[in-house]
């Protein structure tokens, strides 16, 4: 690893040394601060908890331990051994391994070359594919993850794609696995599952750190927590000496999850802006019968698989209508198209905003824009004066987190904020209902607030909301009333306080 003579000078006793830490870790970027002497432990036999905003510095503290970054000032301990950097393989070769929170597969190769990916078994040039095989076979066994190890990466859905990327690190027999949101793209049976898988690695003496915006899965699987607040630590403790508010308070300050529901709106809902009637789609959905009204939040809930995406995207229309209606205004209609969605005034953000929303390499303002641009445009174009006008329409009224500048390109956003760029977008279009798949997946607790906040005063408004989501907590916070969709079919409606997250697991089960 380092050599000797750059080690700082820090002994620590192996037996009793947590097999990582960072001690004293800072990271600059341009002059600016973004880790303030941050120290962390990850002990065999254990599962810590890594929470923070959006721009906390989590990333940037787990990307200095596997090596991607070097640190300003601190060290990186491993097995008692103080190091001032770690290269990447260096952290390999230490058995750190980390599944990161955007797909690093090779989506043209097999599920069984992906799990085997850098490490193919060979003899003399010749690929042992029996070996590739019982290899990809044994660990998705282990992960109870029926996933065909000779389908391309490329045909699987989100979460397949996320357990093949699980698969991957755990065939390492990594000793140190840092997880980045591994559940973001589960759902419930398969996140259990992971926890499942998670738990008997740390039985087996793994130090695990896990990082994550969703305050149950803290509770339901971690044995510590740290918490990240401007590149500082707000709080470390045992999970179980610590509630939710305490987490909210040391990730935010400012907004608390463990309330109960919010107030819903007394403005009284008006017409139907969007019904399904008998609803069919081949193999994907079958006679759903959904009504979203002016002023009200309805929530469609179902685990990955149960159908639920597809009749949103059949909103916009990305999913055919095979049987039944799908009325917009009042009006059946036959959407085949985008095109013809935006006409009739739907607004659509898709459970992917880097692939079906965001154009991410353009600048904020465009993003706002480009939706609007029959009526912005001048001879075609949109100025920057334009674009510039129309992000400040929305800016202060959706809390949009940025320079303020239309051109800031809008990569460099959060993903909550991103996600606000988007509404925004639909906004600016004058859209009469806006589906949204999705909304919140990867966005920290704050940024999830303001969002829910942004639904609930559009729903106060007029507005017809319906989000489609496999995050029970989203649903109990912020929907009037919520379907259930399980096995392609409704198996419940719920309003009010009987939305809970009990009922909405029990119903998603079938």
């Amino acid at each position: 690893m380092t050599d000797p003579a750059e080690k700082d000078n820090l002994t620590l006793d192996p037996a009793t040394a947590p097999v990582v830490a960072t001690v004293g870790i800072r990271k600059s970027f341009g002059g600016v601060e973004v880790l303030k002497g941050i120290d962390l432990e990850a002990s065999g036999g254990s599962v810590v908890a890594l929470l923070g905003e959006n721009g906390a510095g989590k990333s940037t503290l787990v990307k200095i331990i596997v090596g991607d970054y070097t640190p300003s000032a601190g060290s990186i301990v491993v097995d008692g051994v103080a190091h001032s950097a770690l290269t990447p393989v260096e952290s390999r070769a230490a058995g750190i391994s980390m599944i990161a929170q955007e797909f690093n597969d090779a989506p043209t190769l097999s599920v069984a070359e992906n799990i085997s990916l850098g490490r193919i078994p060979h003899r003399y040039g010749v690929v042992n594919w029996r070996e590739v095989d019982r290899r990809a076979r044994e660990v998705l066994s282990s992960l109870e993850a029926h996933v065909d190890i000779g389908a391309d990466v490329s045909s699987l859905t989100v979460g397949e794609r996320q357990f093949v990327e699980i698969a991957r690190a755990m065939s390492n027999d990594a000793r140190v696995l840092i997880l980045d949101e591994p559940t973001a793209a589960l759902s419930h049976h398969e996140a259990e599952v992971l926890f499942s898988r998670i738990r008997r690695l740390r039985d087996q003496g793994k130090a695990i750190i896990y990082i994550t915006h969703r305050l149950d899965e803290v509770f339901a699987i971690s044995d510590r927590v740290h918490v990240l607040r401007d590149g500082d630590t707000a709080l470390q403790a045992d999970t179980d000496a610590v509630d939710r508010d305490q987490l909210v308070g040391a990730m935010v300050g400012r907004y608390d999850l463990g309330k109960g529901r919010p107030a819903m709106s007394e403005v009284p809902v008006g017409e139907v802006a969007l019904r399904w009637q008998g609803a069919s789609s081949h193999r994907q959905f079958s006679d759903i019968d959904i009504e979203v009204r002016r002023g009200e939040v309805v929530a469609l809930y179902g685990k990955l698989g149960s159908g639920a995406l597809e009749v949103g995207r059949s909103a916009f229309g990305l999913e055919p209508i095979d049987a039944g209606s799908l009325e917009v205004g009042g009006e059946v209609v036959d959407l085949t198209n985008p095109v013809d969605a935006v006409a009739l005034g739907i607004g659509f953000l898709s459970e992917d905003r880097k692939v079906g929303g965001a154009f991410s390499s353009r600048p904020v303002g465009e993003n706002v824009a480009v939706a609007s641009w029959p009526r912005l445009a001048t001879a075609g174009l949109l100025t920057a004066d334009v674009e510039q006008n129309a992000l400040d329409r929305w800016f202060d009224r959706l809390a949009i987190r940025s320079s303020g500048k239309s051109g800031q390109p809008m990569e460099e956003l959060s993903g909550g904020n991103q996600q606000k760029v988007l509404v925004a977008r639909w906004l600016e279009r004058h859209a009469n209902a806006l589906v949204l798949l999705e909304p919140t997946r990867g966005v920290d607790v704050g940024a999830r607030a303001d969002l829910y906040g942004v639904l609930r005063q559009l729903a106060s408004e007029g507005a017809a909301i319906m989000i489609v989501t496999s995050d029970y907590e989203e649903v109990v916070a912020v929907a009037d009333r919520s379907y259930v969709i399980a096995k392609g079919r409704t198996t419940a409606e719920l309003e009010g306080d009987d939305i809970t997250m009990n009922a909405l697991l029990a119903h998603a089960g079938g």
